[in-house]
């Protein structure tokens, strides 16, 4: 799996780096524009050759015949130093540079002063004001680049007094193709993002894209940034690459190893090993509800068969079982009328993985199957119903689970639960870092003492023991169709699946959740949640299984 980072794990292994000798500063400041120029001309190959034999005249400019033209943004930071870098590697191709500065340079720390100093001997430095920006575009037609180079991964206020210049460049990334616009590249992440929450700081509840640079391409170093995939920054970032910059892991603190962030990837094979029989594949129980509340059982039930639990069954109340009978075939079916029926059921030892919650209601009878469920301490996936009745009280919830349970909320539900959690990661970031899904979710493993899901296009997956995944719905791996009625118990199913199989808890929530949004990619637009179960067996060949 990819790690992410936060902006202080960076630093603390560009630190480490340094201090151990390896590398400096100024060479990693080097190795950091290469990989942007590199990533621009990977982009755009169109780029890398000039415009053609005429002249452009813009302005009070004249470009050589043919020659490409960017705007360089620098902040008062090591970003900007690395804007210098850019700056200077683009005008030895030929390019016409010009490059602002906000802020005093005589200010710059000393590794950015010095590329500062090396581009002054190529070329002139403005002033980054609001009104130097406005409307530079039109008035500099032909500029192919404009490089946001001003606050990268250490931003720690809101990106307010630049605004205009903010709008400018927000309305250069969204020209249409053809429009004589500049292309927006951000060095690291887009300025005013929150690099470890993916926060647009400032933004009070209003649009997020006010308050930040939104970028069509961002190029990172070394690893990902958490703000590059949670909350608005996949938005803001357009598309990201990550560039080695010659850092490794080995000499960095442990603290920074022990607390990243994994991006959840392609499931190993090996992981879904053959049994002998289909009781070796386990035995998932799916409650369903009462009459007319039956189909997202049927469709967690779906999902738990196809993902391979050897054998599945839907425990029905009397007041459904037709219903129930009328659509299920390779599922069984049993008739089950509250607490004394699940226990009855739960002596059967084979019966290995619960699912509870889709449509079960809300009623008190579904907080006392919960707790007897979670008795059996069989492995155990609570969704939907199954937390939210627990609203008014839930502590009781987090005192009867176990570490082979799965919650799966998704927003609504995680307020209910976690009210405080979910009133500081929706209070407006003032000041960076700001607190995130990542923060949230791993307070939220730790206070349940179990695996939490926190389901989202930034689905965050924590352990109690503070291991935390993100399953990112971004990008290449965009999935919008998930947003439609029933998937979200369809994913309970797959995990539910996974348990019975034999998975841990954390493992199947990471691997039913990448699968999930694999399916979602596999059938396309127009998706519905009963396809979801049955492009599994396209996915799961792909996997080479």
């Amino acid at each position: 799996m990819t790690e992410l980072l936060t902006a202080a794990q960076m630093r603390a292994i560009e630190q480490a780096a340094i201090e151990s000798g390896d590398v400096t500063g100024l060479e990693l400041m080097e190795r950091a524009g290469q990989g942007v120029v590199e990533a621009i001309f990977e982009e755009w190959p169109e780029l890398a050759t000039d415009r053609g034999p005429a002249p452009i005249r813009a302005g009070h400019l004249e470009t050589e015949v043919g020659a490409r033209r960017a705007v360089v943004l620098c902040g008062p930071g090591n970003n900007g130093g690395d804007g210098f870098v850019v700056a200077r590697l683009l005008k030895e191709r030929g390019w016409e540079v010009e490059v602002y500065l906000y802020g005093d340079a005589a200010k710059l720390p000393p590794d950015a002063k010095v590329n500062f100093e090396r581009w002054q001997e190529l070329g002139g430095v403005s002033e980054l004001s609001n009104e130097a920006i406005d409307g530079y575009g039109e008035d500099h037609p032909g500029t192919d680049l404009a490089i946001d180079a001003i606050f990268g991964t250490g931003l720690t206020r809101p990106f307010t007094d630049l605004a205009k210049v903010q709008m400018e460049l927000n309305y250069w990334q969204a020209a249409p193709h053809g429009s004589g616009l500049p292309k927006v590249v951000s060095i690291d992440i887009p300025s005013g993002i929150c690099s470890d929450s993916g926060t647009y700081l400032g933004s009070d509840g209003g649009n997020p894209f006010d308050y930040a640079v939104m970028s069509n391409l961002t190029v990172s170093f070394h690893c990902e940034k958490l703000g590059h995939r949670l909350s608005d920054g996949p938005i803001g970032s357009g598309r990201v690459v990550r560039k080695s910059i010659g850092l490794n892991h080995d000499s960095c603190p442990s603290a920074v190893q022990g607390r990243t962030v994994k991006m959840v990837g392609r499931p190993d094979k090996r992981v879904f090993k053959s049994g002998a029989h289909k009781y070796t594949h386990g035995h998932a129980l799916v409650l369903s509800g009462g009459h007319g509340k039956t189909g997202a059982a049927r469709l967690a039930a779906r999902g738990a068969l196809r993902i391979g639990a050897g054998l599945v069954t839907v425990a029905s109340p009397r007041s459904a079982m037709f219903e129930n009978a009328t659509q299920l075939t390779a599922i069984m079916l049993h008739q089950m009328d509250g607490v004394y029926g699940l226990d009855e059921m739960l002596e059967d030892k084979r019966i290995n993985a619960l699912c509870l919650g889709p449509g079960l209601g809300r009623g008190a009878d579904t907080q006392k199957l919960v707790l007897s469920a979670l008795k059996a301490k069989r492995a155990t996936v609570l969704d939907a119903d199954a937390l939210t009745r627990f609203e008014l009280a839930p502590q009781v919830l987090f005192d009867a689970l176990h570490d082979s349970c799965v919650l799966t909320p998704h927003g609504g539900e995680f307020q209910k639960l976690f009210p405080d959690l979910a009133e500081k990661l929706a209070a407006p970031a003032t000041v960076g870092p700001a607190y995130s899904k990542v923060d949230a979710t791993r307070e939220a493993a730790a206070r349940a003492g179990c695996v939490v899901l926190f389901k989202g296009p930034d689905t965050v997956i924590a352990a109690p023991d503070g291991r935390c995944a993100i399953n990112s719905a971004h990008y290449e791996r965009s999935a919008p169709w998930l947003a439609t009625a029933g998937s979200g118990d369809v994913l309970a199913g797959f995990i539910t699946g996974l348990l019975a199989r034999g998975f841990d808890a954390m493992t199947a929530a990471q691997t039913g959740a990448w699968l999930h949004v694999e399916c979602a990619r596999n059938f396309g637009p127009g998706l519905i949640a009963e396809d979801l179960p049955e492009q599994l067996p396209t996915v799961l060949r792909e996997l080479g299984l």
